[in-house]
Order: C-alpha cells, then sequence, then structure tokens
C-alpha cells in the first residue's frame, strides 16, 4: 500500500504548538526505497553505507516511505526498507529485536512496553507528525453531513453489535437503511485510538468489515452508498474523490478534517501524534543514526506534509532531535494515552 507522491501537498504548519489537546494501523507487505532524484542535500554524508529496517503502523508507512526515498538519493549505499504490519504488529517484530525502528499511530501500551523489557529492548520515543483521523462515507450519501462523538459512539460500541444495524437508529431523521461499517483491524493503532477517542474504552462492536490494509475500507465505503469508515487524514486525501469526509462535532460545532484543523486544535477528539520508536541498541550504528537524523531534521517537515499529514512545529521538533541526540529511552505516556495530552508538555 504506497501513496503516490501526486497528491494535494498541504501547507507546512507552524501554529500546531497550541494544538495539542488530544492527541494510534493495519497493511501488509514492504518497500525498500530506491534513490530518487532531484532531492537536497542534507547532513546525511553519501559516504554513510549498512541497512535499517523500518516497520509497523501503515499510517506512518507513506512517512517513512517519502524519508527513505529522499534519504536514498544522497545515501545510495544504505538501504532502507519500509514494511507494514500495522503499529501492534510492528511492535511485536520491534520487541522481539527484528527490526531497528518501528511506526506506530498511537504510543507503545503497557503490555507492548512489558513486551519489550521481557526482550531486553530499550527504545527511543519520537514524534514525527500529526494526524487527524478522518471519518468517511459514500459520496452518495447527502443525509451524515455532520456526526457528534456520541453517534460515533453509538454506532461503534460494543452494544450495538447486531442492534444498531441501521442509520435512522443513529439518528431519528436518517433514512431507514443499513449501515455498513468498516474499520482498520484490532493490531491498528488507528482502531486503538478512535475506540478510545469516542468513548467505547477501546473496544468495538465485531461485525463490521475489518482490513488490515486501508485501501479495503476506501473500496468498501466507495462502493457502498451506506458505509461509513475511519483511517488517516492522508487516506483520505488520497482518495477524495471516491469518498466524503464528515464533519465531526465534539460540542463546540461541526469541524472537517484538514491539515488547518488538525494545526489550530480544532478538530477534536481525533488529531493525535504519529511516531517512530527508534531500538536504542543500534541508535549510534551509522545507516540508523544517519536516517533518523534526516527523518527529523526540520529541512524535511515537508515529506511529512506532501503525504498529507501536519509535521511538528519547531518548539517540538527541537526537543524531538534532542532526545535522539541524548538516546533519551522509555516513553513519555508511560503506556497510557495521547488523548488530552500536549506534546510539548511531556517532552
Amino acid at each position: 500500500m504506497v501513496l503516490n507522491k501526486k497528491m494535494l501537498r498541504l501547507g507546512y504548519s507552524s501554529a500546531l504548538v497550541a494544538v495539542m489537546a488530544s492527541l494510534a494501523a493495519c497493511g501488509g507487505g514492504s518497500q525498500t526505497a530506491a534513490p530518487d532524484a532531484g532531492t537536497t542535500e542534507t547532513a546525511a554524508g553519501s559516504d554513510v553505507s549498512g541497512s535499517v529496517l523500518v516497520d509497523g503502523s501503515s499510517t506512518v508507512f507513506p512517512i517513512s516511505e517519502a524519508m527513505a526515498e529522499e534519504f536514498g538519493a544522497v545515501n545510495p549505499d544504505v538501504a532502507v526498507t519500509v514494511g507494514v504490519s500495522g503499529t501492534g504488529g510492528g511492535f511485536q517484530k520491534f520487541c522481539a529485536g527484528e527490526t531497528d525502528i518501528t511506526g506506530a499511530s498511537r504510543p507503545i501500551s503497557q503490555e507492548e512496553i512489558d513486551l519489550c523489557a521481557e526482550g531486553g529492548i530499550e527504545y527511543i520515543e519520537l514524534p514525527i507528525a500529526f494526524d487527524g483521523l478522518t471519518v468517511v462515507v459514500n459520496p452518495e450519501n447527502d443525509f451524515a453531513q455532520c456526526l457528534t462523538i456520541e453517534e460515533l459512539n453509538t454506532m461503534w460500541e460494543p452494544a450495538a453489535q447486531g442492534t444498531i444495524t441501521s442509520w435512522n437508529q443513529v439518528r431519528s431523521d436518517f433514512p431507514d437503511a443499513p449501515l455498513g461499517l468498516y474499520g482498520p483491524g484490532t493490531d491498528s493503532g488507528t482502531y486503538d485510538f478512535f475506540m478510545e477517542a469516542i468513548g467505547a474504552d477501546g473496544e468495538s462492536r465485531g461485525d463490521f468489515t475489518a482490513s488490515e490494509d486501508d485501501n479495503v475500507i476506501v473500496q468498501g465505503v466507495s462502493t457502498d452508498a451506506n458505509g461509513l469508515g475511519f483511517f488517516g487524514l492522508a487516506y483520505f486525501v488520497e482518495n477524495q474523490d471516491r469518498l466524503k469526509a464528515v464533519e465531526i462535532d465534539n460540542g463546540d460545532g461541526c469541524v472537517a478534517p484538514s491539515a488547518e484543523t488538525v494545526a489550530d486544535g480544532t478538530y477534536q477528539p481525533l488529531s493525535r501524534p504519529e511516531f517512530i520508536y527508534v531500538k536504542q541498541s543500534v541508535a549510534d550504528d551509522p545507516a540508523v543514526a544517519a536516517f533518523v537524523d534526516f527523518y527529523i531534521s526540520p529541512d524535511n517537515g515537508y515529506l511529512v506534509d506532501e503525504v498529507g499529514y501536519v509535521s511538528v512545529p519547531s518548539e517540538i521538533n527541537a526537543k524531538v532531535i534532542d532526545r535522539f541526540a541524548n538516546k533519551t529511552t522509555g516513553s513519555v505516556f508511560n503506556g497510557g494515552s495521547p488523548i488530552g495530552v500536549k506534546m510539548d508538555e511531556v517532552l
């Protein structure tokens, strides 16, 4: 699942400092980045050689892929392989010592912290972007233009299984039409974050179409006139000719997902941070260090924006750079939730 680079370029936003009043991927396969001509030289020198193994969240995958391609253009002797196992699947591999870096669309959980401890894996947690989970419907849907968090909970909570099966059960003036639900699998950080953000305590009904490939969700909703699904903003941007984004009302009126509303803090509670976790034992490896330095360099923040996410502002990015330079291990979330947490305060 590879996002092409003809995606709408979203403007770089430095207003994100005030945003993170609220801060979790699916898919399969891997991609080895090839050098791309015409990139800008960075601090990473072309004399670096080696290999870097990256896996994890499909939400983070487009960022990692873009970084790997541009990095490879100035470091042709470094092979960066980017795989997609989902956030949970990525942590399984990472904590087993199988990868150098894992992408995550939520912070590492307590269970995963324990798993890494059992495997003797220490890690450096680095926020690398911000995203807004986007609820999407079929373009033919002309009634569900804005949904409340309570209505999303009504659709998705475990008690809805087998009982909430029609749109008019969500809101009485909606049509009596079958409710088709599509979402990431339970290994996905996107799934975890969404279910917690809408008040479903991290769990959902089981009778929905779940997929580890976000493109399957796109296909499902785009071909189901009564379908509804969710995933990261970048996937909506890539497929906005096939889908319609739903505005979200968190009590202060309807707000559409966009880079601007994620950046100014108005798209709540579905805004979240994206992370990479670097294995501490390889952080000084020349190839890994060069790639991570490239990844978190402010000079390369435009790549985050290009693939449809929101790059971190300079105040937060400076702390991320210090965190990697100092090899600061552990998670600032201590196995907890990022919802309601301001990154600038906890780093």
